[in-house]
């Protein structure tokens, strides 16, 4: 029986020839994937008024309609997934801020799981921030804080997608977290 990430493999290498029957044998392989890394980001940035199900759908469309991506594996696929999803919550706060700087919309909502909270759309804006000045200093530890923070990836799919060693990965994700700190805090005391 194959493995399912072998799966995985197999169905996005067959989506890159443009292969009809590969986005329908994908969507219930990953789906399941794609909602616990969703679950896992919404969780950390407490307050955002995006449900766990609407990001899937919201990155899940992203993915398949990129049509000149030739997927190499399921690290690969999970990678493009966190972008996705960092691109999908940053469109998100942005749009919180204009509307929390005079967009004059009361946004109410009956979920008490999503209740908004302007502040963790401000912390992930300046995050942001911090992330374009590290990739412009060094690009591979800002992909390591986008895989491992936003996507909730391992090190060892981190180190997959990126095709560098663990222990490079730890490494860099180590430097990372400290120049993030650095510039979002200061030099701690």
């Amino acid at each position: 029986m194959d493995h399912p990430m072998h799966r995985i493999t197999d169905i996005l290498l067959d989506l890159e020839p443009g292969d009809a029957r590969a986005v329908d044998l994908l969507v219930p392989v990953v789906y399941d994937e794609l909602h616990a890394l969703a679950h896992r980001q919404l969780r950390r940035e407490a307050g955002h008024t995006l449900s766990t199900t609407a990001l899937v759908h919201e990155a899940y469309l992203k993915l398949v309609d990129q049509t000149r991506v030739a997927w190499q594996n399921r690290a690969h696929f999970l990678a493009a997934a966190a972008q996705a999803m960092r691109r999908i919550l940053l469109d998100h706060a942005r749009a919180q801020r204009r509307v929390k700087r005079g967009g004059g919309r009361v946004r109410v909502t009956l979920d008490p799981e999503n209740v908004p909270v302007a502040e963790a759309a401000e912390e992930l804006l300046e995050l942001e921030d911090a992330l374009a000045r590290l990739a412009s200093r060094n690009p591979r530890l800002c992909d390591v804080v986008v895989y491992r923070f936003y996507g909730g990836m391992s090190e060892e799919e981190t180190a997959a997608a990126l095709a560098v060693s663990e222990r490079t990965v730890r490494r860099d994700w180590l430097k990372a977290k400290g120049w993030l700190y650095n510039e979002l805090y200061g030099t701690p005391s």
